[in-house]
């Protein structure tokens, strides 16, 4: 058993999805219970501090396994998107961008999203799903800003000025760039 109350695994990947820091927190006040949670781009998990490290592997495991089925099972399709779009649109757009199709896309490794106002169509990449939604919900409406105005001139900003999580959406997403670009990644081998 450690003696450290935290400790930081490796990466680990989870179920197909991204692969994420996993810290492990021991507590003596837990007697039997498990529990794990995403915090940003980590995964806590809580056993309780008697449980051997054979036992604390075993149940990373199973809880890492278990968040990934929660979060596939809350990754909206395609029909979902457009659905989130015209909402969106409707809510801050005064409905006026109305795109032909809105899809998810695994081609997209170097942008969020992406808009073709000629076609009508908006395409959001995988690497969205599972962050949180306000996040999505901003990728989305910036794409649909762009149905309107194909640029990033200062009427686009203007569109987006009525989402109210823009700014911290935005720093999500560097955040996320900026670690990509580490040369040693939090939760790598490293720790």
């Amino acid at each position: 058993m450690s003696a450290d109350p935290v400790r930081k695994l490796a990466s680990q990947p989870a179920s197909g999805l991204r692969t994420s820091a996993v810290e492990v927190r021991r507590s003596a006040r837990r007697s039997r219970t498990v529990s794990a949670y995403r915090d940003g781009d980590r995964t806590v998990v809580l056993i309780p501090a008697r449980m051997s490290a054979a036992e604390e592997q075993r149940w990373v495991a199973v809880m890492l396994d278990k968040l990934a089925a929660q979060e596939s099972r809350r990754m909206p399709g395609d029909a979902e998107l457009a659905a989130r779009a015209e909402r969106l649109s409707e809510q801050y757009l005064h409905a006026r961008a109305v795109p032909d199709t809105v899809r998810w896309v695994t081609n997209q490794n170097s942008r969020w999203g992406s808009c073709t106002p000629s076609e009508g169509s908006i395409r959001l990449s995988h690497r969205l799903q599972g962050m949180p939604e306000y996040v999505i919900d901003y990728v989305l409406l910036h794409e649909l800003a762009h149905l309107l105005v194909p640029g990033h001139g200062p009427s686009f900003w203007k569109l987006l000025d009525g989402y109210p999580r823009t700014e911290r959406a935005r720093g999500f997403l560097e955040g996320v760039v900026a670690v990509d670009r580490l040369p040693n990644p939090p939760g790598g081998a490293g720790e």
